[in-house]
């Protein structure tokens, strides 16, 4: 995920997809035809329903911040009525996971403690591209419109209970704390909807993986192995119904516009309800376990591609590009080119995209087709602006639609 003009991206660290060989079940993916070039057409509003979750694009906290999609979230002490509604909350599908901010949260401390098999306290660091978030794991039931997860193990970012008051150094040595504030987070939460249903799985049930969960007791935390039912959990998968995946319906930017305001949708479920089936005209694009495809730009094959609703653009290397603060800054518009491919290269797509310049963009304008050069080695992160215009379904690893097994997603 992305929030300030240097940049900053949600996908969990490459370091773990080899620590999670074994973390999820694998994925087939659908058919569709190679080489699909029919575009879509652009969505149009969706209507209001117990599977919506209202997204809204704003520069906040600070005018910095452009592209960022905030919905928001109700959490409630298990099995009560003691309930808080966080708003601007990042919806993310590079992370996976409920993380809240301690300070955006008044039933913080009412919130019970997710302990581990010797009964000590769990500390969480969420590993992101480009730092980290250090807090408790709580339980809460969560609630998104009309839908609900109950007793969802989730994040408090920066718990003000002293157990958790020092930050392990294998958690602090991944890069700037980015849960110091909200300020510092860009948000008051991260609502991370990955392929993945934990962020860890069967990997931390039996291995102490180092920079993730933690046992905390007094004043020092140390690695712990963690059930899958106490890791923190992509809430989607934990409903009743309409739990596959998510559909994300983003209306069109236009291109050197001043788009003060915008709004799109989340829909929970893939193929689950008319509201979120899935077009004839579009593309199946299975990936791998992890939710990682091939991008193909200018000759070059970058076999760790993601789509990242939190990056706040696409971000992939062209060294004909300037940079201004981590985005780069053509001298015009550029209309550009990529081929989107399976990992076994069966379904493909090819992508039209553009690039405009950061500094043209006016500071009142909350969306944009604004992209940078890549801060992790081999990746294209497809972040926001690949999802204007357009409405695009994730399947998430193991569950079934009609168009196959997930992991894979489709526009």
């Amino acid at each position: 995920m992305a929030i300030s003009l240097s940049g900053w991206r949600s996908v969990w660290a490459l370091w773990l997809m080899a620590l999670l060989l074994s973390a999820c079940g694998g994925g087939g993916g659908g058919t569709s035809s190679t080489n699909n070039t029919t575009t879509p057409p652009a969505p149009g509003p969706v209507a209001a329903a117990a599977n919506v979750l209202t997204m809204s694009f704003e520069r906040w906290p600070s005018t910095a911040q452009i592209n960022a999609p905030f919905v928001s979230v109700t959490v409630c002490v298990p099995g009560t009525s003691n309930c808080q509604t966080i708003d601007h909350v990042l919806l993310d599908t590079g992370s996976f996971g409920l993380r809240l901010q301690a300070s955006a949260l008044s039933v913080e401390q009412s919130l019970p403690v997710v302990n581990n098999a010797a009964g000590r306290p769990v500390g969480a660091c969420g590993q992101l591209a480009s730092g980290f978030t250090w807090g408790s794991v709580r339980r809460a039931d969560v609630q998104l419109s009309g839908e609900s997860a109950s007793n969802l193990p989730i994040e408090i970012i920066g718990d003000t209970a002293s157990v958790y008051a020092k930050t392990p150094s294998a958690c602090s040595s991944t890069g700037g704390n980015l849960g110091a504030s909200v300020a510092s987070l860009g948000a008051n939460g991260i609502l991370g909807i990955g392929f993945l249903p934990q962020d860890c799985g069967t990997t931390c049930v039996t291995n102490a993986t180092p920079g993730l969960y933690y046992a905390c007791t007094g004043s020092t935390c140390t690695g712990t192995t963690l059930a899958i039912s106490s890791q923190i959990t992509n809430p989607i998968t934990a409903f009743a119904q309409d739990n596959n995946g998510a559909t994300l319906v983003v209306p069109n930017v236009a291109l050197g516009s001043n788009t003060a305001s915008l709004s799109g949708s989340l829909v929970f479920g893939v193929g689950t309800q008319t509201n979120n089936a899935i077009s004839s005209s579009a593309t199946v694009l299975p990936t791998d376990k992890f939710g990682y495809f091939t991008t193909v730009y200018q000759g070059t094959s970058y076999t760790s591609s993601f789509i990242d609703s939190g990056s706040n653009g696409i971000f992939f290397d062209d060294i004909s590009f300037s940079e201004c603060s981590g985005f780069y800054c053509p001298s015009s518009t550029q209309s550009l080119t990529a081929i989107l491919k399976s990992p076994t290269g069966t379904n493909s797509r090819t992508v039209n995209f553009w690039i405009e310049n950061i500094q043209d963009v006016p500071s009142d304008t909350v969306a944009a087709h604004v992209g940078g050069p890549s801060i992790l080695s081999g990746t294209f992160d497809w972040g926001m602006p690949f999802f204007f215009g357009r409405t695009t379904h994730m399947v998430f690893s193991g569950s079934s639609t009609s168009q196959g097994t997930g992991p894979f997603w489709a526009y």
